[in-house]
């Protein structure tokens, strides 16, 4: 529920802020970010600390004001724009990174290398227990980079880097930062706050923060009804053609769009998009000369709504291979439009579902150097997770969803031998997870997950090689299921070449295998976010993907760039096969097909003056499976140029890119029509003192286009935003 004495503070902060700013943002904006040029930056991932520009072009950092300016409330919308990178966006309250086309369960999100334990993994309409305004990076592993952090990063990882734990005592015995930001659009008001202060040895962190965001606008828009889009009409076999995160469709009901949007000065607001969080971590380490070891622990409670939820199938169910939906003509689509604004804080849209959520997480990270004898390195990593959300509707729970569990990861990096660098680590994860409910289609699960894995690399002058492999032994088992077990193996294989001084050319093939999630082993019921009834296959065996990346980087001069070129051929790749069908509601089943995904992705930057330089960057993939179909929800093609200006202490940023049409769809999905994204950011840097502060103005979208997410389920019931205006300011003493 919104806090309103938080929220009067926070609108009383930022308009003073508005009285003091001129204009604002970021001059390496949204999609074109080439962070991966930068070659001081260290990469906190690799388990051997090298800097950037000795690692693949499948690594991307984002960082500093970059990461400050394009923060958004959900992880997803934050990274979505980096080449390669996009979103399943469900409104304003949850999204899940893609990248290179795939997402959860493939993709895995890390807390400074150890696992999250949540809900995301098995609905796009979860959210991922993230704060990004307390982060201090982004790092996104692409392709066999993220090898080493197990099958759930088949697709690739995304490691959330943060200050939670300090690793130093503050030189001058205190630092901190305050972030403060208004969004016009969405109502937005943010703000967070942190502070590192040291008593001897001991150094203590305190952070918070605070969103505040309404139902945003959009642009007018009405779906494509049912009669108009039909089902077959690309002539595609009867397959689902899904991955574990791909058993929905983009198909939904011909709702009068008008009536279900309040209007307001030629915009709709979109129903549910709301989103209010609160975050709030408390932290300290022990800190010695060669290193530390600290404890966090990590609050997190956030309310959203859910766009597009409708229960008019809740009652369907399967008959054999065929769907029962003979209640469906009882529940129209109005019956759970009841208005419940009294007990509701936020007043929001009728009938509109909502989560209630909090997450309670417990942390642990070490490191020290020189251990012991023949250790360079060690390094520990732990997390505990006691994770619940409550879906409710008309101001009852209808679903309860939990996971609790941990995680432990520890790497030791050897002294060399024989010119050998490497690391050794183990690893081990045990979590629960539950949902009892209306959308109970999962039962009580426990799964345990064991792994091994080897790191090491030598270097001839120029060339350099590196090799991985990582085991896993995971079992689960199910409450009233039969237990599975799986033995996932991985192995990859790299050289680099900097054949002239700094350009660097790389080749890597590798071979990961992923173990079936619980979802897809033992789901059996209704998941209204995907309008499907999911069954699960305890037949399945691991998913194995074989690849080869090439990759090119220039890393300096005036000219710079980074592109590569991929290529995943998947035996077994397990995917929602759809049986049945009535009307927008399907009937699935999990699946194991041979599919293969192909892209490219880069960016290019040359600098014309001191002042002035300008990028080009883009990215393209196609997933069809082995029989030439397409697999859905991929994103469409994005291409696009931007001009960054530096002058003293001002900087600006003016973006444009084009997302074209995606007409290469897969069965029970629509194509979805391009659109051009136009962004502009400026920013003035104050510095008294030691005290450091950026004052931003960020604009995007600026055509106030119209724009159909195809990765996302509710492409066509939730548009993304319009134009939105937001004015911050960050501070770093």
């Amino acid at each position: 529920m919104r806090s309103v004495p938080a929220r009067a503070v926070l609108r009383s902060s930022v308009g003073v802020l508005a009285l003091t700013a001129a204009a604002s943002a970021q001059a390496q904006e949204t999609a074109a970010e080439a962070p991966v040029l930068l070659e001081a930056i260290r990469v906190e991932s690799d388990p051997l600390g090298r800097p950037l520009n000795d690692l693949g072009t499948g690594i991307v950092v984002l960082s500093g004001d970059d990461l400050k300016q394009r923060d958004e409330a959900t992880l997803g919308d934050t990274l979505d724009g980096v080449p390669g990178i996009a979103t399943d966006s469900f409104g304003g309250g949850a999204s899940r990174p893609v990248i290179r086309g795939q997402t959860a369960p493939r993709v895995k999100v890390l807390s400074d290398g150890s696992g999250l334990l949540d809900a995301s993994e098995v609905s796009p309409d979860h959210q991922i227990p993230v704060e990004p305004l307390l982060l201090d990076g982004i790092e996104i592993l692409r392709g066999p980079s993220a090898l080493l952090y197990g099958g759930g990063a088949i697709g690739g990882a995304v490691n959330l880097l943060d200050t939670k734990i300090p690793s130093e005592v503050p030189e001058n015995g205190v630092e901190g930062a305050v972030d403060l930001r208004a969004g016009r659009g969405d109502g937005e008001l943010s703000g967070a706050g942190g502070l590192t202060f040291g008593v001897g040895r001991i150094a203590i962190r305190l952070e918070g923060a605070l969103r505040d965001l309404d139902d945003y606008r959009t642009p007018f828009y009405t779906p494509p009804s049912h009669e108009e889009h039909g089902h077959d009409d690309h002539g595609h076999d009867d397959h689902d053609d899904h991955g574990h995160d791909d058993h929905g469709h983009d198909d939904h009901d011909d709702h009068d769009h008008d009536e279900e949007h309040e209007e307001a000065e030629g915009f709709d607001r979109l129903p549910g998009s709301w989103n209010r969080s609160q975050t709030g971590t408390v932290g300290a380490s022990l800190v010695g000369d060669d290193g530390y070891v600290g404890l966090a622990y990590t609050e997190r409670r956030a309310q959203y709504g859910l766009p597009g939820h409708s229960h008019d199938y809740e009652d369907c169910h399967p008959h054999g291979a065929h769907l029962h939906c003979g209640t469906h003509e009882e529940h129209g689509p109005d019956d759970h439009d009841e208005d419940h604004g009294d007990e509701h804080e936020h007043d929001h849209a009728h009938g509109v579902p909502e989560v209630d959520l909090v997450s309670r997480r417990l942390d642990l990270r070490s490191d020290w150097a020189d251990p012991f004898a023949g250790v360079e390195r060690l390094r520990i990593r732990g997390g505990y997770t006691d994770y619940r959300h409550d879906e409710i509707e008309d101001g009852v729970i209808s679903t309860t969803f939990r996971n609790e569990g941990y995680d432990l990861r520890t790497e030791l990096a050897h002294q060399p031998v024989a010119g050998l660098r490497g690391i050794v680590g183990f690893q081990f994860q045990d979590n629960d997870f539950s949902a009892t409910g209306v959308e109970s289609f999962i039962p009580q699960t426990n799964t345990r997950n064991g792994a091994v894995f080897v790191l090491e690399e030598i270097r001839f002058g120029d060339l350099r090689f590196e090799g991985a492999v990582r085991q896993e032994w995971q079992r689960t088992t199910a409450q009233g299921g039969p237990s599975r077990s799986h033995a996932p193996f991985s192995v990859s294989l790299a050289s680099h070449w900097e054949f002239v001084p700094e350009y660097i050319a790389s080749l890597t093939v590798a071979r990961s295998q992923r173990a079936p999630h619980v979802q897809e082993l033992y789901a059996d019921g209704v998941h209204l976010a995907t309008n499907t009834y999911e069954i699960g296959n305890s037949d399945l065996d691991e998913e194995t993907a074989h690849s080869i990346e090439l990759g090119l980087r220039k890393t300096g001069g005036p000219l710079t760039f980074a592109a590569g070129a991929y290529y995943y051929d998947y035996d077994g790749y397990i995917y929602a096969r759809t049986l049945d069908q009535h009307e927008d509601f399907r009937l699935v089943e999990y699946d194991q097909r041979d599919a293969a995904f192909t892209g490219i992705e880069g960016s290019t930057s040359y600098r014309f003056a001191p002042f002035l330089s300008g990028t080009l960057f883009g990215d393209y993939v196609m997933a069809e499976f082995a029989d030439g179909s397409n697999l859905p929800r991929i994103p469409a093609a994005r291409l696009g140029a931007r001009v960054d200006v530096e002058q003293g202490r001002w900087t600006a940023g003016l973006e444009y890119y084009r997302v074209f049409d995606q007409n290469q769809v897969a069965s029970f999905e629509t194509e979805t029509p391009g659109y051009d994204m136009v962004n502009l950011t400026v920013a003035y840097d104050i510095d008294v003192g030691r005290t450091q502060s950026q004052v931003y103005l960020r604009a995007t979208n600026l055509l106030d286009e119209t724009a159909l997410n195809h990765s996302s389920f509710i492409k066509d019931l939730a548009p993304l935003r319009g134009r939105h205006v937001s004015i911050g300011l960050s501070t770093r003493f």
